[in-house]
């Protein structure tokens, strides 16, 4: 799948643009905080219903403006041509649409556009909460697996009826309990299976381009923690009942899992500098993109590169660039502040490739002719 337009109306400070892409690779350069940031997160929302910044949508439009609209023109990867619309109006529900066609439910539409981004906030993956690591399994899996989103969603649902039980002045019914917590234990386990199976097939191949990018110099691993491998899920929440009801919340179950993440057998959150955090950060979403073209409906996704230069030596700069340059990835968007980064990049790209410049939320294409003369 690729990417060959884009039009934005009112989208952050994106007032309007009308775009062309390679379907290879796309540079955006630009200082801090002028919007490059903001064009990728506009094709980000293209594949996920949402911004990757700010989940409020009313607070995506551009100030003093009614609306936002994005419009993308892609090519799947046997050359069909899909169209996909989203258009926001405030105190207005959002419509998404596929070829004109109106989606139901918006859930239907993750996954067909399959992305991969690496940008900064991936950073609260290492520093951040057990939910942060869910959130990445799940945005993986949701992708290419209809049955486990749909149990997740069921799931939730579940667990914050159960919540609401548990915090009710009056002691719930045992009955009406033991219904939400069936529900959550039979979309729980199938989570839970799910979850180990991608992990076990992920994990090689993460600490592959681990290796590769970092040069054979560290040894990472990631594992998967979870109440569901204690078995016997109805007894498990049966049990912690009344110290839930005392708490008010649920202690156990696929809502808590989390991932461990080490490098040379101790937590990578305290022992990697900042370059090695980033190299595993990276290796995490590159291995993301490989599983994605494997499965599913073996669509080839798009990555966005977010300031990936940033605390990474020359040397780990350089794999990374020989990997997503190769004949294995597709298209791709890369940003930086740093013009002679970009031209190191393009020197190396024996094919297609276009520059943008985003200024103020106006972007403009740079010539290949100004980009060889730099």
């Amino acid at each position: 799948m690729w990417l060959k337009r884009i039009s934005i109306l009112n989208y952050k400070n994106l007032e309007q643009a009308e775009l062309s892409f390679s379907r290879k690779m796309n540079c955006i350069i630009g200082k801090n905080g002028m919007g490059k940031t903001n064009l990728m997160d506009a094709v980000y929302y293209l594949s996920f219903c949402k911004s990757a910044t700010n989940p409020i949508d009313t607070q995506n439009v551009l100030h003093d403006r009614e609306f936002f609209v994005i419009q993308g023109n892609y090519e799947t990867d046997d050359g069909d041509p899909e169209e996909i619309y989203c258009g926001l109006k405030k105190r207005q529900k959002k419509q998404f649409k596929r070829n004109k066609k109106e989606y139901q439910r918006l859930s239907d539409h993750i996954g067909f556009i399959p992305l991969v981004m690496v940008s900064p906030a991936d950073a609260q993956l290492i520093a951040g909460g057990s939910e942060e690591r869910r959130r990445f399994m799940d945005v993986v899996i949701s992708q290419f697996d209809r049955d486990y989103l749909e149990a997740l969603i069921r799931y939730n649902k579940a667990l914050q009826q159960r919540n609401t039980l548990l915090k009710a002045d009056l002691e719930p019914e045992p009955e009406l309990m033991q219904v939400w917590e069936d529900m959550m234990a039979a979309t729980g386990q199938l989570v839970y299976n799910k979850r180990k199976a991608f992990i076990q097939e992920f994990v090689p191949v993460f600490q592959a381009y681990y290796a590769h990018i970092s040069q054979g110099q560290e040894q990472v691993s990631l594992s998967y923690q979870s109440h569901a491998a204690e078995g016997d899920w109805p007894s498990l929440l049966e049990a912690t009942r009344q110290r839930d009801r005392i708490l008010g919340y649920t202690t156990r179950g696929i809502h808590k899992d989390d991932l461990i993440m080490e490098l040379g057998h101790f937590p990578i959150k305290r022992e990697g500098s900042q370059g090695q955090n980033k190299t595993y950060l990276i290796a995490l979403k590159l291995a993301q993109f490989d599983f994605l073209k494997r499965t599913g409906s073996r669509t080839t996704p798009i990555v966005l590169l977010d300031d990936i230069f940033d605390k990474l030596d020359a040397a780990r700069v350089e794999q990374i660039v020989k990997l997503v340059a190769g004949d294995n990835f597709g298209q791709i968007f890369i940003t930086d502040t740093n013009r002679d980064h970009l031209d190191k990049i393009l020197h190396k790209i024996d094919g297609d490739y276009r520059l943008f410049e985003v200024d103020n939320g106006v972007v403009s294409e740079r010539s290949k002719e100004t980009t060889e003369e730099a």
